[in-house]
């Protein structure tokens, strides 16, 4: 997971708990707690996969420091790196996943139409990418 808070959305990008958000969505107060026990239980995994990632790309970082470049340690950590990321992308899917299954088809079609209107932000929306989009289980931050 990356970043803090932001703008308008509750701890770690907990949109859920924004008044806003909660009232244009009509999510209850079963499905808030809900969504919360998802985010806790994904939450952990998804600190470590992420911290997996950040050391794999230091050690690749030192390794393209270096004076000679060797291809046989560059090239296992380019695959490392690779599977980090990959392991972390189907990590916060399945945090996506849980939090949609929490919403009802009407909840889920108004917060798809709200980010119609905006660019995505991973290669598979909001909360797919690393680092660039709101994150996990997120919608986009609000205007």
């Amino acid at each position: 997971m990356q970043g803090g808070p932001h703008p308008g959305q509750g701890p770690a990008g907990k949109w859920w708990d924004n008044p806003e958000m909660v009232k244009r969505l009509g999510i209850t107060a079963d499905q808030q707690k809900k969504m919360d026990d998802v985010f806790q239980q994904s939450r952990l995994k998804l600190i470590d996969l992420s911290a997996t990632l950040e050391k794999e790309e230091v050690v690749m970082e030192g390794l393209l420091k270096g004076p000679q470049l060797d291809d046989a340690k560059i090239l296992p950590a380019v695959d490392r790196i690779a599977q980090a990321r990959a392991e972390l992308e189907k990590a916060n899917a399945r945090l996506m996943l849980a939090i949609r299954h929490v919403m009802t088809p009407e909840q889920w079609e108004k917060l798809d139409a709200q980010q119609g209107a905006r660019p995505r932000q991973g290669p598979g929306g909001p909360g797919m990418g690393r680092g660039n989009g709101p994150g996990p289980g997120r919608p986009p931050q609000e205007e």
